[in-house]
């Protein structure tokens, strides 16, 4: 289930992306940590005790944001906007 639901939105277009292997859909301008957490439970799991993290200070300062594409590209979800394509994990090793 998603943790972070749409309350209303209008006029803003969809945009496709790929979250663990599987295609979703966000609204564009949604940074890559709403678009994950409005498809998902968690941008990503703890590096030292697995539980879910969600981001904390949501302005780039704290390092807790970090996401990794597919590509095995470091993302910042907080300040990084989704785009059009892109195929984002929620698992892996973030500590690299």
């Amino acid at each position: 289930m998603a943790l972070l639901q749409r309350v209303a939105e209008q006029g803003r277009r969809v945009v496709r992306f790929t979250l663990d292997g599987r295609p979703v859909e966000a609204l564009e301008g949604d940074t890559v940590m709403t678009a994950m957490l409005t498809n998902g439970d968690r941008l990503r799991r703890a590096e030292f005790a697995d539980s879910p993290r969600a981001g904390f200070c949501m302005m780039g300062a704290c390092q807790d944001c970090w996401v990794r594409t597919e590509e095995g590209e470091r993302l910042r979800a907080c300040g990084t906007f989704i785009a059009e394509g892109m195929r984002l994990l929620s698992t892996g090793e973030w500590t690299s």
